[in-house]
């Protein structure tokens, strides 16, 4: 598990503000790890999920600082989503 991946959780649990994902989320932090995101909030993981989202680390972190809009992100092939695209708007809209 690399610190990109722990700091990913820290920030995605602040972003979430105790609340959950109705869903079982997957975010890919590409040559760094992985986390998942659930009705418990985000932890370090590699289980299997919903939606699985994939992008670089610079991707991510603009995505939770909120500088880049994640459908954006999809659209110019800066994330990548391979499963349930209703879970990963679900996604979205929470962490907006």
């Amino acid at each position: 598990m690399s610190e990109t991946v722990k700091a990913a959780v820290a920030a995605l649990n602040n972003k979430l503000d105790g609340k959950g994902f109705a869903g079982i989320a997957k975010f890919v932090i590409e040559g760094k790890g992985s986390l998942i995101v659930d009705e418990n909030g985000a932890r370090v993981g590699d289980d299997e999920a919903e939606v699985t989202l994939t992008a670089d680390t610079e991707t991510f972190r603009a995505i939770i600082d909120g500088e880049k809009n994640p459908t954006t992100a999809f659209m110019t092939g800066k994330l990548k989503v391979d499963g349930d695209m209703g879970a990963a708007m679900r996604l979205a809209s929470t962490l907006a």
